[in-house]
């Protein structure tokens, strides 16, 4: 499968479904509520080429200074300004939600007015042609009302599950991406339970301007890419789990739900890059035969001196004809089979002194070359890259890879920037937190991790070593009540044999990653 299917939101995340209604309440009124955060972030990575020479396509693992191949650094600062807002209905138990992304992850410095007599001053925001694409996008836009039946909502809404390990709604303040759905959703209680069923406009083929130039028209449902899911979920919300814990008591939660998605033809011209575009003729349009089945569980065992999470996967797909060339067809279908499974403890209550646990993570892999964390378009694998197609028709006629969301970090440097995601790969992470000041409020804690990863299939890894490596990470961080927070963090990867380069007669040599991060919460 080519992406993780959309899953149904979990109580644990303000993503969508997760709130099953807890804020809708009748009020006198119109009530708006605004709530977000701004971000700054500095990133100096040091050495994430690994020292290890370039591939046999002649390309190093990781970015290096144009100037100066040889050279070691490379520092980049971001910036995110995000904004929710709710408006509530008078006397009724409905709203409207939106997330606005104002400024999205916008590179310092990347929009910037050179021409004479303006000095150097950034244009605005929204300039044409000036990378409007990472500055304003509307990344949610739902309405949800709470009937004597059920909770019901439809539109664009946030979409997590569980950990975030598959389908994770990016609500974190360092997340980057956060997936979302074109979504009609129902949820409601019985026995003991909330069951769930959401319908998905997944993905349409090209749609033109009517008549008026203002709407649009889908040119043939027989292409459209359609998701039917059911949960069921046993959750509590946090002021009840809370309030459980100072209780003393145990809390169990779970839940599981069953995604199917498919797409009978499709029209591969509205979507590959051509050097020309053309309108779509009936000859655009071919056998797809795509089906893909998605089954998660999760369960939280909470307590109030431990807590045990746990989610695992599975994902199943076939496409009855893999070809995007109309006319051309292949003989063999293309198969999938992943799975995966997220592990996270803690040990000590949340108000100690220190915590700590030990995470863990497993995702399926492909034993064809390259991770296929994210393989360019129409690049075959091949030995010795870091990344390829993990199919190859009709020599090999499956993509078993199962890749985690990566907005789900487990790490720093290796899974984050060298690789992108995890896939095909098995990792063990002791973590602790250590608080060093507390004061009424704000507080200052030292945070460090140690993961230790493995490939599934060595010959997914460059030098056909399953050894990935260990990378030691440590964090300050300065939170306080007012939502002002700093990070400071360090990670050190050391390169185990997997990034080794016997062509070259070079040894991979350790990457250093050092962030700086600003927040303001409100």
């Amino acid at each position: 499968m080519t992406a993780p299917l959309l899953a149904l939101v979990l109580a644990t995340s303000p993503s969508g479904l997760g709130a099953h209604g807890e804020d809708l309440l009748v009020r006198e009124k119109a009530e708006v509520k605004v709530s977000g955060f701004l971000r700054l972030r500095g990133d100096l990575l040091h050495n994430l080429d690994l020292d290890r020479g370039t591939t046999p396509l002649g390309r190093p693992l990781f970015a290096v200074p144009l100037s100066d191949p040889l050279a070691q650094d490379l520092f980049v600062a971001d910036m995110r300004l995000r904004t929710d807002l709710a408006i509530y209905a008078p006397f009724a138990a409905a709203a409207v939600k939106v997330r606005a992304d104002l400024i999205d992850d916008l590179v310092l410095g990347s929009t910037p007015v050179l021409s004479p007599g303006t000095g150097n001053a950034p244009t605005p925001a929204a300039t044409p042609g000036q990378l409007p694409n990472q500055v304003i996008r509307i990344k949610r836009a739902y309405g949800e009302v709470l009937t004597p039946i059920g909770y019901f909502a439809a539109g664009r809404m946030g979409n997590q599950w569980g950990l975030g390990m598959l389908s994770n709604g990016g609500d974190c303040i360092d997340c980057n991406l956060g997936d979302a759905a074109d979504r009609l959703a129902f949820v409601t209680a019985l026995f003991g339970h909330l069951w769930a069923f959401a319908y998905d406009f997944s993905a349409v083929d090209q749609v033109p301007f009517r008549k008026d130039s203002q709407r649009r028209l889908v040119l043939d449902n027989a292409t459209d890419v359609r998701s039917i899911t059911f949960a069921f979920m046993n959750v509590r919300d946090d002021l009840s789990r809370r309030r459980r814990t100072k209780a003393g008591k145990l809390t169990l939660e779970y839940g599981a739900f069953v995604s199917h998605r498919w797409q009978d033809f499709d029209a591969p011209e509205s979507y590959l890059p051509t050097t020309m575009s053309r309108p779509l003729t009936p000859a655009s349009v071919m056998r797809r035969g795509y089906r893909a089945l998605a089954a998660d569980g999760w369960v939280r065992l909470s307590a109030p001196s431990f807590r045990v999470e746990l989610e695992g996967a599975m994902l199943f797909a076939e496409a009855e004809q893999a070809s995007l060339l109309p006319g051309v067809l292949l003989r063999d279908r293309v198969q999938s089979a992943q799975f995966g499974a997220a592990l996270e403890t803690q040990f000590g209550a949340n108000d100690s002194r220190f915590v700590g646990g030990l995470n863990a993570g497993y995702a399926s892999g492909d034993p064809a070359p390259g991770f296929g964390a994210f393989p360019p378009a129409g690049a075959l694998g091949t030995p010795g890259e870091l990344d390829g197609a993990q199919v190859n028709v009709p020599r090999d006629t499956r993509v078993d890879n199962f890749r985690f969301h990566p907005d789900y970090r487990v790490d720093r440097i290796l899974f984050a920037e060298v690789i992108g995601t995890v896939t095909d790969a098995l990792y063990v992470r002791p973590w602790g937190r250590l608080r060093l000041l507390d004061f009424t409020s704000a507080q200052l804690n030292l945070k460090g991790s140690a993961t230790v990863s493995r490939s599934i299939y060595a010959p997914s890894t460059p030098n056909n070593d399953a050894a990935l490596g260990a990378e030691l990470h440590g964090a300050l961080t300065w939170e306080s009540k007012d939502g002002f927070d700093v990070l400071a963090e360090y990670a050190v990867l050391f390169p185990f044999g997997a990034f080794n380069n016997p062509a070259q007669n070079l040894t991979a040599t350790p990457a250093q990653l050092g962030r700086v991060r600003l927040a303001w919460k409100f």
